[in-house]
């Protein structure tokens, strides 16, 4: 077991690999009562095209397979998986995002026996064709649920704008007509691929013994016997740098329009610190620009182009990353211009500007810090792409003015550009 110390944060995380290849990694936080696991693999919504588990070609699978791959994991011969989480005083849950696929727990009692059903039900997979064709009924419900959802319209209006090729264009939890073609066997096949343990990582943290914890993982690792790792082949899709369409306008039964402004990067890194520092770029440059405490922020208020929705986020994952600027507004087309008119005239900023902004990020973040789940979530995100979650005030602080302006010249381009807005039905 390796000890990671995290002097200018006072934390220490302990690690170690598995024999079958698991990474496992347990941060002690004796000051909260709470323990929170993640069991995560690295399999999102992008994972659509790749070579199974023991073929020699790659196979298209239907959009939202991992997704659906989530929800049937908690479904056994023998009953559902949040009863006994229930019953053990825990509080279960899942998510699958572009990139990974996370199960997670959080209680105060139990927290071995929770971490053991954590671990079996997740490795344990039970999938009967009848089973599968009930679940395309609930999950093709809560597609429809989205599409009625205005902000939901939105966002993935904006990113699907965004990419011509890409699969993170595409719904994570696909279409009711694809979700129609998922199989067992289809499942199956996924599974073997993707929930290795070679491919998966575990994230315990709370008020827990490091060295118990990790031997109850060592031995329940050890009972189970599990195929030979493989290198996951990924279909590279080729994606141009500018935008699939400059602007996408929805109608709903909406009354206050609303209206995104998305930004492309390109020349993403694709894992590493200089990954982290370009993320750590975007974000203090876009929260400068429009965050609340910006000058733009106040004059857009003030002339009633925005409101309290308003939002800027940025999002970089594997090969991928974008900024979306905006939110509900009675002038749609008067913010997007302007919102585009402040990416392009961005020229330069000063070092004391810099200083301040990375001051009010490092605080923020360090407030991030006191909650188990953020810290749980964002560190497998980070793993995943061979950062750490724990680099990233010494990234901030690192930061230069040369920085922030290299990342404006690469990613403030009109072409890189697209608006997306949802408006009340005629």
């Amino acid at each position: 077991m390796k000890i990671i110390r995290y002097d200018q944060l006072q934390e220490q995380l302990f690690y170690e690999r598995l024999n079958n290849g698991l990474d496992v990694y347990i941060l002690p936080k004796k000051e909260f009562n709470k323990t929170y696991a993640t069991f995560t693999t690295k399999y999102g919504s992008v994972d659509n095209y790749f070579t199974p588990y023991g073929k020699t070609s790659m196979k298209k699978v239907p959009d939202g397979i991992a997704h659906f791959l989530e929800h049937k994991l908690f479904e056994k011969e023998d009953g559902d998986v949040f009863q006994i989480f229930s019953k053990q005083g825990a509080s279960a849950n899942a998510f699958t995002s572009f990139t990974r696929t996370a199960y997670l727990f959080s209680s105060t009692t139990n927290v071995e026996k929770n971490l053991e059903t954590l671990l079996d039900f997740v490795q344990k997979p039970y999938f009967t064709e009848q089973t599968v064709e009930k679940e395309k009924g609930i999950i093709a419900q809560e597609i429809r649920m989205y599409d009625d959802n205005p902000d939901w319209r939105l966002y993935f209006g904006t990113i699907e704008s965004m990419y011509h090729n890409h699969p993170v264009k595409i719904d994570i939890a696909g279409t009711v007509e694809s979700i129609s073609h998922i199989t067992k066997d289809l499942l199956y096949e996924c599974y073997e691929t993707f929930y290795h343990p070679s491919n998966m990582l575990l994230f315990v943290t709370g008020p827990v013994d490091p060295l118990t914890i990790l031997e109850q993982i060592r031995t329940n690792q050890a009972q189970k016997t599990f195929h030979s790792p493989i290198d996951i082949e990924r279909f590279n899709y080729e994606e141009p740098s500018h935008v699939a369409r400059e602007k996408h306008v929805i109608e709903m039964n909406i009354q206050t329009p609303k209206c995104l402004v998305g930004i492309k990067a390109k020349n993403v890194y694709t894992k590493g610190k200089e990954k982290l520092k370009h993320e750590c770029a975007m974000g203090l440059l876009l929260d400068h620009l429009f965050g609340k405490s910006s000058l733009h922020y106040e004059r857009l208020y003030q002339q009633g182009l925005i409101d309290e929705t308003f939002m800027v986020d940025y999002t970089e994952e594997s090969d991928f990353g974008f900024g979306l600027i905006g939110g509900d507004t009675l002038y749609p087309d008067q913010l997007a211009e302007e919102i585009q008119r402040i990416l392009l005239q961005f020229s330069d900023i000063g070092d004391e500007q810099v200083e301040r902004m990375k001051r009010k990020k490092i605080g923020s973040f360090l407030r991030s810090l006191n909650s188990l789940e953020y810290i749980a979530n964002q560190f497998t995100r980070y793993a995943f792409d061979r950062m750490s979650l724990f680099d990233v005030v010494e990234t901030l602080q690192s930061l230069t003015s040369d920085d922030i302006k290299a990342v404006a010249r690469e990613c403030f381009v009109r072409e890189q550009f697209t608006v997306c807005q949802v408006v009340p039905k005629r």
